[in-house]
């Protein structure tokens, strides 16, 4: 049926108007932005092992609620993809771990190296009953940090900027452990083998430091924050001899807030650098 004649102009001036309204409201809709994404690489300092619970599918990798990547990724609203494992060298980082980057990753945070210069194992010599020692696996460990370790951490970090280009990147490091008291009586490391792992310790951080600054990456040093919160300090942010022994000489939990407090503030500042 046709319309009226006089009615068509009605109707067209009635439709216009309307079409026009909503074509305006569909061009103004916001588009949804994209999630926010953070990726955690490494070793049991970034998995959680210490804090004494763990996802029960992470296995041996021992991931932790508690563990300072996942309080970041609450801080910055970022949705975390969580490789890190327990265990973990700077090789198996690269061969295992990086599946998840790409270009539209947001953040990364780093921390490997101690598992390849054996410093659980050095820990373990050093805690025997004397009149063992551990004075040579500590320059073995000091000579691995100078001659080896720089030339892992660069293949690595070179791996995650190719994979992750916009990723605001944020390698961080490792405490010293002790304060020169024994208070250990399982395992009783002395002052002078104490203060050679703190020098170690020492040693490892302004290699790492190093490595990445060459890389662009932003270096997160845990020394300074975790004086006073050594094995044996009133308020211990690192465990000493454990039960079990795998929890030993790790971040407990609130080791893992100490290092969230630090990791974001260096994250964040990488982006208003990229």
């Amino acid at each position: 049926m046709s319309l009226p004649r006089r009615l068509v102009p009605l109707l067209a001036a009635i439709t216009v108007p309307l079409v026009t309204t909503l074509t305006v409201g569909l061009a103004a809709a916001p588009a949804h932005a994209a999630a926010t994404t953070y990726t955690a690489l490494g070793d049991s300092y970034a998995s959680g092992t210490g804090t004494r619970e763990y996802y029960p599918d992470s296995g041996s990798c021992q991931r932790s609620r508690h563990s300072y990547p996942v309080l970041d990724a609450a801080r910055l609203g970022a949705t975390l993809t969580f490789p890190a494992c327990a265990g973990a060298t700077t090789s198996s980082v690269l061969s295992g771990q990086l599946g998840s980057l790409n270009s539209a990753t947001n953040y990364v945070t780093v921390q490997a190296g101690g598992n390849d210069i054996g410093w659980s194992s050095v820990i373990v010599q050093c805690a025997l009953p004397w009149p063992t020692t551990c004075w040579s696996q500590i320059d073995s460990a000091e000579n691995t940090i100078r001659n080896t370790l720089p030339g892992r951490l660069d293949q690595l970090y070179s791996r995650i900027r190719s994979l992750a280009p916009n990723a605001r990147v944020a390698v961080v490091g490792y405490p010293r452990l002790f304060n020169g008291e024994e208070c250990n009586i399982i395992a009783r490391i002395s002052p002078g083998e104490q203060a050679e792992l703190n020098a170690a310790a020492n040693l490892l951080a302004t290699t790492i430091a190093a490595r990445a600054a060459a890389h662009g990456f932003a270096f997160v040093d845990a020394r300074g924050p975790f004086t006073g919160h050594a094995v044996c300090d009133d308020v211990e942010w690192l465990n000493g001899t454990s039960n079990p022994i795998g929890e030993s000489y790790h971040p407990n939990r609130a080791g893992h807030v100490g290092y969230a407090g630090i990791v974001e503030p260096a994250l964040r500042a990488a982006a208003r650098k990229s």
